[in-house]
């Protein structure tokens, strides 16, 4: 299980739930603005995610240049179909948004202060 999944305690059942536009208007007073807020997290998450899959597939990787050797490795194979059925990076942004787990600022609002 990855340190990501452990962090966020995820229920990785790959259940989309529809989400109400008034609630997550409500965060932030801009539906807009929520949805960007949203977004910005869940490409931090991706990349997250995805440098962590280059690393694990990496350790197993084969440094050899003949294409005789090249087989499958039932390791890689295993990891990239735990990481595929992960939730999308953007429904967990959405959950963490939802349970106030994201901290953002307003740099407009620091001009004015």
């Amino acid at each position: 299980m990855s340190k990501l999944r452990k962090q966020w305690g995820v229920n990785t059942s790959n259940v989309v739930e529809t989400k109400n536009v008034n609630d997550i208007k409500a965060k932030t007073g801009n539906v807009y603005e929520s949805i960007a807020i949203i977004a910005k997290r869940a490409n931090q998450i991706n990349i997250s995610l995805k440098e962590e899959l280059h690393n694990k597939l990496e350790e197993f990787a084969s440094h050899t240049d003949s294409l005789e050797e090249i087989h499958e490795n039932k390791e890689q194979i295993e990891i990239s179909r735990a990481y595929e059925r992960m939730p999308n990076p953007a429904l967990l942004a959405t959950q963490e948004f939802m349970e106030e787990k994201v901290y953002y600022r307003k740099p407009q609002d620091e001009l004015f202060s």
